[in-house]
Parts: C-alpha cells; sequence; structure tokens
C-alpha cells in the first residue's frame, strides 16, 4: 500500500509541473465535452502579461461553458497548462494539451513560446490562437495557427510614425537578444523610423534576465536621442525606466503592447510618467457596445477573485485580456460553425469565420490566419495611470482623446 501511494503522488507531481491549477471539470459518464487547450505562461519572464491572458479566457468560459454541436449541447473543458515563458517548456506543455485531446487551443502571450509550438500544432493538425502574439513567424507557413492581434510590422510603424509626429528625428532601440517578440518588433520601428526620414543613432541588445543596463544606457545618452524604443518584458521594463531616468536621459521611452501594464508603473514609480506605448483596446472606448459590456462585466468577475485582483494589480481591464476573451470566443464560434469536435473541421472553419461581436472589433483571418486588424490605441502614462492620446489606422488616420 505504502508503494501505491508514493507512485501515485510522484504522478501527481509529475502532472503538476505544467498544470496551472484552475478549477477542474469533471466528466460525467453521460456528459458530452469538448476541450480547449489554454497554452499560457504563468510563471517565468512574461508570466504577469500570460495570467492576465489567462483571465480574459477564463471569464469567456464563464459566460459561455457550453457549446451546440450536431443538436447537442457540449461542455466546454478548459485544459490549461503552464508554457513557464521558455521554448524547451513550450513543446512540453504542449504535447501535455495533445494528450488530452484538445480540439483547438488558445495561446500564447509572448511570440517566442508561441514559434516554438507552432509546428507542433501544425504535425498535429490541431488549431491554435494566438490572442497577442505579434510576430509574423507565429503564423507563417503554418495552415493551423491564427491570431486575433495586429502584427509587429504594423505595430513598430505605428509608434515610428507616432515618434516623428512628436517631433523626434533621433532614436534610439534596445532589444532583448534571442527574443523574437523584442527583436522582431524593435527591427521594425528600426526601419519604419528610418523610412521616414529619422535617424537610428543607437542599437542597443541585452542578455535574457540582465539586471543592469547603465553601461548601454551610457552609450545612449551620448549620442542624445529624442526617444528611446525598447520593446521588452514587464519584468525588464521598470529596470530600463529607472536606470535612464538616474542617468539623467531625458528622451521620451516608449514601447510596444508588452508594457500595458501596471505593475510596470507601479515598479518604476514616477519615473514612468511619459512612457508611451502602443496597444490593442481602451476600457475606455465605449464606441464598440460588446466592448462597454465586456469592461463592464470582467470588473466584476476580477472583483469576485481576490486573487484575480491582486494578481492583474487592479480592476482596470488589460488589452491582452480583451484579447483572450476575444479568442475564447473565437474559439467558440469556430466550433459551432464546424458543427464538430474535429480539430481539422475547426481549423477548416476559422479560415472563413467572420466574428462581427469581438471587444477588440470584428475579427476575420486572411490567407495567412492573421487578424484583418488595422487601428492600434497610443497611450501615455500619466498620474501614474494609462492615458489613452489617439488611434492609429494604417492608412494614418487618427482619432484623439477628448481633453
Amino acid at each position: 500500500m505504502k508503494k501505491f501511494i508514493s507512485v501515485f503522488l510522484a504522478l501527481i507531481m509529475v502532472f503538476g509541473v505544467v498544470a496551472i491549477g484552475s478549477p477542474a471539470t469533471v466528466e460525467a459518464a453521460d456528459e458530452k465535452v469538448i476541450k480547449i487547450g489554454v497554452f499560457e505562461p504563468v510563471t517565468g519572464e512574461n508570466g504577469g502579461g500570460g495570467f492576465q491572458e489567462l483571465l480574459g479566457i477564463r471569464y469567456g468560459h464563464e459566460l459561455f461553458p457550453t457549446v451546440e454541436i450536431d443538436g447537442e449541447e457540449y461542455q466546454i473543458e478548459l485544459i490549461e497548462v503552464d508554457n513557464k515563458s521558455d521554448r524547451t517548456e513550450a513543446a512540453s506543455a504542449v504535447q501535455t494539451l495533445l494528450a488530452q485531446n484538445v480540439s483547438v487551443v488558445i495561446g500564447s502571450y509572448g511570440s517566442g513560446v508561441s514559434i516554438a509550438a507552432g509546428e507542433l500544432f501544425n504535425d498535429a493538425q490541431v488549431p491554435a490562437i494566438a490572442p497577442s502574439a505579434t510576430n509574423p513567424q507565429v503564423t507563417f507557413d503554418n495552415d493551423f495557427y491564427f491570431r486575433v492581434c495586429f502584427l509587429d510590422p504594423f505595430q513598430g510603424s505605428v509608434m515610428a510614425q507616432f515618434a516623428k509626429e512628436e517631433g523626434a528625428t533621433k532614436a534610439a532601440v534596445i532589444t532583448q537578444l534571442g527574443d523574437d517578440y523584442s527583436a522582431g518588433l524593435g527591427n521594425f520601428f528600426l526601419r519604419a523610423f528610418e523610412e521616414g526620414g529619422g535617424e537610428i543613432v543607437a542599437n542597443e541588445q541585452f542578455q535574457t534576465n540582465q539586471t543592469d543596463f547603465k553601461a548601454i544606457l551610457t552609450n545612449i545618452k551620448a549620442v542624445e536621442p529624442d526617444v528611446i524604443f525598447a520593446p521588452s518584458s514587464i519584468t525588464t521594463a521598470p529596470l530600463l525606466i529607472k536606470q535612464a531616468r538616474e542617468l539623467g536621459i531625458e528622451a521620451t521611452i516608449m514601447a510596444g503592447d508588452t508594457w500595458e501594464n501596471q505593475s510596470i508603473i507601479d515598479n518604476a514609480g514616477a519615473e514612468a510618467e511619459g512612457v508611451c506605448v502602443s496597444t490593442f483596446f481602451d476600457e475606455n472606448d465605449t464606441d464598440n457596445p460588446a466592448a462597454k459590456d465586456f469592461v463592464e462585466g470582467f470588473k466584476e468577475f476580477l472583483n469576485a477573485e481576490e486573487e484575480y485582483l491582486t494578481k492583474n494589480g487592479g480592476d482596470g481591464v488589460a488589452a491582452v485580456s480583451a484579447l483572450g476573451y476575444d479568442a475564447y470566443c473565437v474559439a467558440v464560434e469556430a466550433i459551432k460553425a464546424a458543427n464538430s469536435t474535429d480539430s481539422v473541421a475547426i481549423r477548416d472553419a476559422l479560415v472563413d469565420l467572420v466574428y462581427e461581436d469581438g471587444v477588440t472589433g470584428s475579427i476575420s483571418f486572411d490567407e495567412n490566419g492573421d487578424a484583418n486588424k488595422d487601428m492600434a490605441y497610443i497611450k501615455i502614462v500619466e498620474d501614474g495611470t494609462f492615458k489613452f492620446l489617439k488611434t492609429v489606422t494604417v492608412g494614418g488616420d487618427e482619432a484623439e482623446a477628448d481633453d
């Protein structure tokens, strides 16, 4: 008996390595169940943003826990795994999902782990929907990967255009070595800024887990840029911001969607004032009725769980939470359209899907599986919070914030 108990406990520990630990759905003998995999980081460098994305998915599941297939009601079971913000762990997490016979997967926050998982999803013919992975390589040459967010080439161009509109003629770029999101977005900004007539006066890189950026920042200070574009993780951001200000650098610091996280402001303090980011969603945008309803309901959802509220950093609605919710709804709509639990049928339904009720806008996909989106929100940190400045579209149209 003791030997049996020891083996049982060991198995629990093994499977607990990647399981996130959401409330389990128990499958009764006569209950119809379809499984949706959730492939997100809740630990590691991107754990904070990954958990916010997961919250949007869980909220979607709370609202829509069932789906009708061929005239029968199926319970939707979320199978959640933690890819730990790590490429190697990502492969193990994917294998766990595939072993559970998921029909479709949502994730991941972080382009690097999404790219690492892409071939596995493609080979298994299980469709994956990335809420916020913006690097073009996520969906490139992969018939089974889709995304509901805009891409880095657009985001880089938007921030370069914004910098120029603010009067910047010289820019410095700081990116993380080996990080697909950081390197990709940094390069797209660099190209767009130069093509627009600006000058890149510094292009610096740092190692993963690096915490001292003073050497890099000293080099940047010497060339006097008007702006610093530094797409990086939530963990790295406050360190870069504080050390830049400590060195007396007054240039505007800018980044992409990853930096829209209250913890960055909380950790950087007053030095975060004036930081600008591009992002996917603004909770105060009332033009979309679906978004308004989502914000109200999601805040109630957050406030009902102390853990959610704490890890989210309050009841502000992160853009990645809205995207996680949209990705879940798109998965459910694709299951409905396929009228099947078969993963290939669901993938085929995604190709032609048009989801008009997205809280981040209408969602459909191009031939690469990328969302047909052409608008970004620009926000600035003022008085300890992210304040909406304007929206920018591919064609250059803008909508300014009301005073």
